[in-house]
Order: structure tokens, then C-alpha cells, then sequence
């Protein structure tokens, strides 16, 4: 198979190097691992999780660190999948620091394994089981997928080379009860780079409008429904400029944030979450100032 040249996204200080293009591209990828849904319908719920192998990069202090993400083929349905047979790594220890809730829809170069400077050519295997469907992401350091260093050779213009990451600061405990609503308040400061865009996004063509979906008479067993699409992170015509969002990493199950993408506003952003049941729960979030982004973990003990 030729190789594919990848042109980089930059994310957390490393560019992704167009690497959901590569996955999806790559003949046989996406089937080998797993068949996707029919072609052309959406779904609530009920579709498997597809983990991605997003590429590695070279560490520093020696080793490499390999990006894996993942594509949630439901549109509503964030299942929780603990850490064991149906969420693991392989060879060793089943627990990498992969997510065990699932949001919706696409989420590339989500989270990073640090693997060991004489990995040579073994392969890290991330397996994701929901639905009695069984998905597998395969990475192994392939030279055509290594991550380049942010801005390696390339700078877009002066403003990206003089871009810092966003600073997010914010108490990494915190104690709620069930569907007692949790005030999660954050401090994000910046550089003001880049210059916020004062026009929205818009929709991408084809997503004006939600889909209008037909039985398929070849699968009549499939029973199809309109999903009800939330309003994604980041979405078109959504705020611009320094922008906070947050998700839930691990726990036993989802919680309800009053707010997707937040915009900063006096270095300040606060949003309301509510959890369904009791347990520890891992929440991620995300400052992002359009082009850098840095992430910071709270864990909640709900009661």
C-alpha cells in the first residue's frame, strides 16, 4: 500500500497530521476492524464505538508516546464501558488512561500511551466492546505516522509562532449529590492569540438539517428513528475566540452540562453539571484558543 503524506492539525502542542483522513481512507481499515453502520442512516443509539490509532511522536526524554481517539457511531447514546474485558489495552496493564464514557460522534487524538524506547515494531491494541460489537484500534510506529512537533517546518504566519497555549485552572476534586446541580468554575487566561473570528462557522454542507431516513428493505430488523442530535462542542455558529468545554472522562455513566462550548469572558467560565447516579466520575475539560488547546481533569465524588 503507498504511503500517505499527512498534512498536520495542530493539537495540545502536536499536529494530528490528518489522521481521521488516513483511518477512513485506508481501504479495508474501518471493515477489518469492525462493519459500520449501513450506509447512509443514523442512529439514537445501539451502534458500536470505533477506538482510532491517531498516529505516535518521539518524547523527549526517549520512548514514544501513541495518540489514540475514537468514532461513537450513535448520535445520542454515550455508553459507559469500565476498564476490563470490554475496555482494554493490549499486552500489558488493560488501563492506558482510555475514556470510559463515550460522547458522541468524533473525538481524534483524544488521549496519548507513553510506550518504552526499544518498542521496536510490536503493536498496541485498544479494544472497545458495546452491543455485543467488538472494535479494535491497531498502532504500532509505522514511519509514515509520526506526529511532527507543532509548527515543525512550517509556521502558517508570525501570529502562530508567537500562539502560546491557554493556561485553565481549576480545583481538580470536588464532592456533588445526585441530580443536584454541581458549579464547576474555572479560571482560563491567554495570550489573545489567535485573533478571535467575528464571523461563525458555518454548518458543514450536508448538516444544514437533520437527516430524513428510509427502511432499508435489505434490513428490515433495523428499526430507525430521527436522532435527536444535540448541540455538539464547537458547533457552527457557535461562540468564537477563547473557549472552554468540558466532558466526562470515566464514570458510571454520562451527566448533563448546561452549556457545550463556553466562551471566556474576564478569564472566567463556569457551568452547571448534573450526575444521573452515584460514583466517582473523571471530568475532562478542554481551553481552547482556536489553534492550542491544554486539558485539565476534576474528579466528582457523587453520593
Amino acid at each position: 500500500m503507498k504511503a500517505l503524506s499527512v498534512n498536520a492539525s495542530c493539537v495540545q502542542g502536536l499536529c494530528l497530521a490528518g489522521v481521521l483522513f488516513l483511518v477512513l481512507a485506508m481501504p479495508g481499515v474501518v471493515g477489518a476492524q469492525g462493519n459500520p453502520e449501513p450506509l447512509g442512516f443514523k442512529f439514537d443509539r445501539g451502534q458500536a464505538v470505533q477506538p482510532i490509532f491517531a498516529g505516535w511522536a518521539r518524547k523527549p526524554d526517549g520512548g514514544y508516546a501513541m495518540y489514540f481517539g475514537y468514532i461513537n457511531r450513535n448520535y445520542v447514546e454515550t455508553p459507559a464501558v469500565p476498564v476490563g474485558p470490554d475496555n482494554k489495552f493490549e499486552p500489558g496493564a488493560p488501563d492506558r488512561g482510555q475514556p470510559t464514557v463515550f460522547s458522541t460522534r468524533i473525538h481524534t487524538g483524544a488521549f496519548h500511551v507513553d510506550v518504552p524506547e526499544d518498542w521496536g515494531k510490536k503493536e498496541l491494541v485498544w479494544t472497545v466492546s458495546i452491543h455485543g460489537k467488538t472494535e479494535r484500534a491497531v498502532g504500532w510506529l509505522q514511519p509514515e505516522w509520526e506526529i511532527d512537533p507543532i509548527y515543525q517546518g512550517k509556521a502558517r504566519n508570525e501570529e502562530s509562532l508567537k500562539n502560546k497555549p491557554p493556561v485553565l485552572t481549576v480545583a481538580s476534586e470536588a464532592t456533588a449529590s445526585v441530580a443536584a446541580p454541581l458549579v464547576l468554575a474555572a479560571t482560563v487566561t491567554d495570550d489573545g492569540l489567535p485573533v478571535p473570528k467575528k464571523e461563525p462557522r458555518k454548518a458543514a454542507v450536508g448538516q444544514e438539517t437533520p437527516p430524513t431516513l428510509k427502511p432499508d428493505p435489505n434490513q428490515p430488523e433495523i428499526v430507525l428513528s430521527v436522532p435527536q442530535v444535540a448541540k455538539r462542542r464547537g458547533a457552527p455558529g457557535g461562540p468564537q475566540g477563547l473557549q472552554l468545554s468540558w466532558i466526562v472522562w470515566r464514570g458510571p455513566d454520562n451527566a448533563k452540562f448546561d452549556q457545550g462550548s463556553i466562551l471566556v469572558k474576564d478569564q472566567k467560565a463556569t457551568v452547571e453539571v448534573t450526575f444521573p447516579e452515584p460514583g466517582t466520575y473523571i471530568l475532562r475539560g478542554t481551553a481552547n484558543d482556536g489553534e492550542l488547546k491544554v486539558e485539565k481533569d476534576v474528579t466528582v465524588t457523587v453520593r
